[in-house]
């Protein structure tokens, strides 16, 4: 049998972590899903479910944030680029060169 690291429960709290890194960069569900999957090779369905069990949890959270983000889209103009480094969805530490 394989190590606790492959077990499920370990990928799903690794997507969770994640998706806490992409709100602290205040990215929408979508954003997420797309960073996830380009730099971490997450299906966005997994971790569209992820956030919604996220949502259930903490709906209080989740809607303060949601219209923190509609407030935020209508004041920046924002670039497209992702905030987040693929050395930081690696789980590697990132060198103090990584700006």
């Amino acid at each position: 049998m394989g190590s606790s690291s492959d077990s499920p429960a370990h990928y799903i709290h690794m997507v969770h972590r994640l998706i806490e890194e992409c709100i602290v960069f205040n990215m929408s569900k979508e954003e997420c899903m797309e960073t996830l999957s380009k730099h971490a090779n997450i299906q966005p369905i997994i971790t569209s479910t992820v956030w919604k069990e996220l949502e259930k949890e903490n709906k209080q959270f989740f809607e303060a944030y949601g219209k923190t983000l509609k407030t935020r889209s209508k004041s920046e103009t924002g670039s497209s680029q992702s905030p987040i480094s693929p050395e930081s969805l690696s789980g590697q530490p990132r060198k103090d060169t990584d700006i």
